[in-house]
């Protein structure tokens, strides 16, 4: 097999990123539900309130644009490093998020609540960082992930905490993603990832509070 070109690396990323904005990215795993209904009907769901599933919405929305975030980072990433194999370690824990990509989105479409307009702005943003991060050396890039992982891990909790009681569902979703999350801060790290300077994770939280104020609401 010939060596994948720039141009190669170039297009499969345009395409991977236009899969991600139309929501055309298939989970490889069934939806992480325990309950009675994990076949995906809402039959045995508790029956959520007005007020319950706007904020629901609200919170799964703010997961869903994270979703986003994290496959332009990882694209951004892959496309940046010098080494093939950690190219591949970054599309494949891509592939791993898009899971939560896809149960976000169909956790939205349950609960009559609509995706992020700023969507494309949230891709774009987030691509230009990977790519940033990726050229500050690979020990960088991947503590750079180590970092965003644990910052997403503790922004989970925080959801569950908030997620109404009765919102079954939603919350045994974010619990899952939060198992992966810490998954993937943990391998980065063992794969020689260094830890980030405190100024920058300070300016980490701040971009993530910004980010997930706005989708929060649109």
């Amino acid at each position: 097999m010939r060596r994948a070109s720039k141009v190669d690396v170039l297009l499969s990323g345009l395409c991977r990123g236009m899969a991600t904005l139309v929501d055309a990215v298939p989970a490889s795993r069934p939806l992480p539900v325990r309950s009675p209904g994990a076949d995906g009907s809402q039959a045995a769901e508790p029956e959520l309130d007005h007020e319950e599933r706007r904020l629901s919405g609200a919170l799964m929305r703010v997961n869903h644009v994270g979703e986003i975030c994290a496959q332009a980072l990882y694209e951004g990433q892959a496309a940046s490093t010098r080494d093939p194999q950690l190219r591949a370690f970054f599309l494949d824990a891509a592939r791993e998020e898009s899971d939560h990509l896809a149960w976000t989105r169909q956790r939205l479409d349950e609960l009559g609540a609509s995706v992020s307009l700023l969507n494309p702005v949230w891709y774009g943003g987030a691509l230009a960082i990977g790519f940033v991060a990726g050229r500050a050396g690979d020990p960088v890039s991947l503590g750079f992930m180590a970092e965003t992982e644990r910052q997403v891990e503790h922004h989970l909790q925080a959801h569950l905490e908030r997620l109404p009681a009765r919102d079954t569902r939603s919350r045994e979703i974010v619990d899952a993603m939060k198992a992966d999350e810490a998954g993937h801060a943990r391998e980065a790290m063992a794969r020689g990832g260094v830890p980030l300077p405190l100024p920058l994770r300070w300016m980490m939280k701040a971009s993530a509070k910004l980010m997930t104020t706005v989708a929060h609401r649109i």
